[in-house]
């Protein structure tokens, strides 16, 4: 299990560079399982990939 959210957090983030490994991955989905707090913030983290995408096609 997920030591902190912050962790849970840092992982989200370093998502947007990288492909997670396969032990980080499924920590990560089990934290968010039982987190809403952090299911929030990988929900906020979609909408910036996606306003990131637009603003790529429009240019």
């Amino acid at each position: 299990m997920m030591d902190t959210c912050r962790k849970a957090s840092e992982l989200l983030s370093q998502e947007q560079d990288r492909a997670l490994g396969p032990v980080e991955r499924l920590r990560l989905q089990l934290h968010l399982l039982i987190c809403e707090r952090c299911r929030r913030v990988e929900h906020h983290f979609e909408l910036l990939r996606a306003a990131i995408r637009r603003c790529r096609d429009d240019g």
